[in-house]
């Protein structure tokens, strides 16, 4: 995993989840290539993404669902 400083110079597509609502505390997730996916903090599109390979992107969401990280609240 790696990072970039401001994510709105990433040349992408950004898209949150079919769940999230305006007012929800939402990640946007981009392609940035055949292999790798940004994903950042939707009310902050100049802030920080985190670049992650698809590999790994399914790793961290397997382990959130799993409680990994204890309990979403």
């Amino acid at each position: 995993m790696s990072h970039v400083g401001d994510a709105s110079t990433l040349p992408v597509t950004w898209w949150k989840s079919s769940r999230s609502d305006s007012g929800a505390q939402c990640v946007e997730c981009g392609i940035v290539s055949e292999g790798a996916v940004a994903v950042r903090d939707s009310k902050v599109p100049e802030g920080p993404a985190l670049l992650f390979t698809r590999g790994q992107l399914s790793a961290f969401v397997s382990a959130v669902v799993s409680g990994r990280f204890g309990g979403l609240e």
